[in-house]
């Protein structure tokens, strides 16, 4: 999921998309109501990105979460949010069961949920494709290989012509000037 420029404002309802940075304050953009409005310095701003949900190893990305949601529901929305909370924890343990139930709450769930179901409707989720960027690394790292196959050719020439005689260096002659006519 790229979720880089897709914002939640503390005490304020629903996720926003970052428009341009101003002195004091950044501008945001609301997902489903489109209206513009401005983001304080004493508003606590999150990006999407940057928020993760606890595991009993590591921390999991929101990305990834979204991600599992995503596969779970073949490409559907998720359980209404508002569900009794027995129901959304039942649910969550399903798409992450590794997540650690002391320091989850329900309304860390509930929020989740929610902002996957409007990302959902809005078409905002793109599924990351791990499969793609496997392939990828393989030729970038073939191309590498190739290029520093061919910097050491270029660089063999030039380390002979040094060795061989012919390729010594010459004194520069000296450009003296003859009689100046005045």
């Amino acid at each position: 999921m790229v979720l880089k420029d897709i914002l939640s404002i503390s005490g304020q309802p629903g996720l926003y998309k970052f428009i341009a940075q101003g002195k004091n304050a950044i501008v945001v953009e609301h997902l489903e109501t489109k209206k513009r409005s401005s983001a304080f310095g004493s508003a606590k701003v999150s990006s999407l990105e940057e928020i993760s949900v606890f595991t009993e190893n590591e921390d999991m990305p929101l990305g990834k979460v979204f991600d599992l949601i995503y596969e779970k529901e073949n490409k559907g929305p998720a359980v209404d949010y508002k569900s009794e909370p027995n129901k959304l924890k039942s649910y969550f343990a399903t798409v992450v069961p590794e997540y650690d139930r002391d320091r989850v709450y329900t309304s860390d769930i509930k929020k989740i949920i929610q902002w996957y179901n409007i990302l959902h409707s809005l078409n905002l989720l793109v599924p990351d494709a791990p499969e793609k960027s496997e392939p990828e690394k393989e030729p970038t790292s073939e191309k590498k290989a190739k290029q520093e196959k061919e910097e050491v050719k270029k660089k063999e020439p030039a380390a002979k012509q040094k060795k061989s005689p012919s390729a010594k260096k010459k004194p520069a002659k000296s450009k003296t000037s003859g009689s100046a006519k005045a």
